[in-house]
């Protein structure tokens, strides 16, 4: 409605800015999480160095948003892998078994969008599970 005033405080990051979790060869930003979303939606950048495995197949309740930002990033949604360059999006619903990694010879990254929005409450226990479990190289 017009007139309206949102109890949220809207801001911008510069190139880079947000929260960082590095991992060895993968890092992740967090741009918006929780609170700041009103615990609708978690936005992320996830960069892999190249060649790098990812966390390994997994699923969570939680529908995971990825548009590719540069590089190609191969996805396993379901039983099938799927190379994504830059550009791509890839919808992944709740529940789904999926993974992502990059094959390929330059760093990739890609902006993640989940729903709902409560991601970044994991991130320091899957930081530590990669500081104990590094990043393997990734095959092709």
């Amino acid at each position: 409605m017009p007139g309206q005033t949102s109890q949220r405080q809207a801001y911008v990051l510069a190139p880079g800015e947000g929260r960082h979790y590095p991992m060895g060869r993968i890092a992740a930003v967090f741009k918006a999480d929780g609170a700041e979303t009103a615990h609708g939606y978690s936005i992320s950048e996830w960069w892999l160095e190249p060649r790098t495995q990812g966390p390994g197949a997994h699923a969570h309740p939680e529908d995971d948003v990825f548009y590719v930002l540069a590089g190609t990033m191969s996805f396993l949604v379901c039983d099938r892998w799927v190379d994504a360059p830059a550009g791509s999006f890839v919808l992944v619903p709740g529940g789904t078994t999926h993974d992502f990694e990059n094959r390929g010879e330059i760093r990739a990254g890609v902006l993640n969008f989940t729903a709902p929005g409560t991601f970044e409450e994991h991130m320091p226990a899957i930081a530590q599970w990669f500081a104990e479990h590094p990043p393997g190289m990734a095959g092709g």
